[in-house]
């Protein structure tokens, strides 16, 4: 632990938003005995030793006069940080969720920030809160937080670990990329619940054409339906009875002609993150 004045301002937020927790923290408690002392010895920030969460050592700061060191503040500052920049990963940083706690004496439980995602590198790795608590509410003895001149503060700390994938949306010219072809279908009047087409290729992605003869989904047995890829497309393109009429002219010799046109808009690509 150590207790000092220093002259750098770290990286933190101003006011946290603000929840009351029955449980304890889950990585950290600080119990500090006459807190009053602080302020009478002239001690502007302490240290605590390292704690360990997330497969990394972590120290809580306290400013009990605020992190703007040699500036009037009327509110006390907490912060944490990555105890060694050295054990940061290979990519120099660690993406972690923490909230900093404050226990209550007279409720037995504790304000607590709720969590933010912060980056921990060796350029910043230290972040918090400007003013986490004013000091006129916690020098208050009817609001709980100092209890016969003691006050517990606390931290828990999750790391975000990379697991994301990335997804590119890469649109291109309507006429870039067109796809137009005739399909014949013989024996029609001899096929039976689905007819597929050969596979073939449009955008970097392989396609496949079905025609339900006799209805599928929504349009079973009173529609012929058209799908790409087996699940997408018009369940109800077109009733049986008219394309089974000889006048209507779509089935001749008992075939008929199905033209496919596909245009490519834009082509999404998944990939895990680097």
């Amino acid at each position: 632990m150590s207790m000092m004045s220093v002259s750098e301002t770290p990286s933190a937020d101003k006011f946290p938003a603000m929840e009351i927790r029955e449980e304890s923290p889950a990585h950290f408690l600080l119990k500090i005995k006459c807190f009053s002392l602080l302020h009478q010895h002239g001690i502007h920030k302490y240290e605590t030793e390292e704690f360990a969460a997330g497969e990394y050592n972590w120290k809580l700061i306290i400013y009990p006069n605020g992190d703007d060191i040699g500036k009037s503040c009327d509110h006390i500052s907490v912060h944490l940080s990555i105890a060694d920049t050295n054990s940061l990963p290979a990519n120099g940083e660690v993406n972690a969720v923490f909230s900093i706690f404050l226990f209550n004496h007279n409720s037995g439980n504790f304000l607590a920030s709720q969590g933010i995602t912060r980056r921990f590198r060796g350029l910043k790795s230290q972040w918090g809160f400007s003013k986490f608590i004013s000091k006129k509410t916690l020098l208050d003895p009817s609001n709980g937080y100092l209890g016969d001149d003691i006050c517990v503060f606390g931290a828990e700390v999750f790391i975000v670990k990379r697991e994301a994938v990335t997804e590119c949306l890469s649109l291109k010219n309507v006429y870039s990329e067109h796809y137009k072809h005739e399909f014949k279908i013989s024996n029609f009047s001899e096929l039976e619940n689905v007819w597929h087409s050969e596979e073939f290729n449009v955008g970097c992605h392989i396609w496949n054409v079905g025609l339900y003869p006799k209805g599928a989904q929504e349009g079973t047995s009173s529609h012929v339906g058209i799908s790409l890829l087996y699940n997408w497309g018009f369940f109800k393109f077109i009733d049986i009875a008219t394309i089974n009429d000889p006048g209507k002219g779509f089935i001749v010799n008992d075939c008929c002609i199905l033209t496919l046109e596909i245009s490519i808009l834009a082509v999404v690509q998944r990939s895990p993150l680097s």
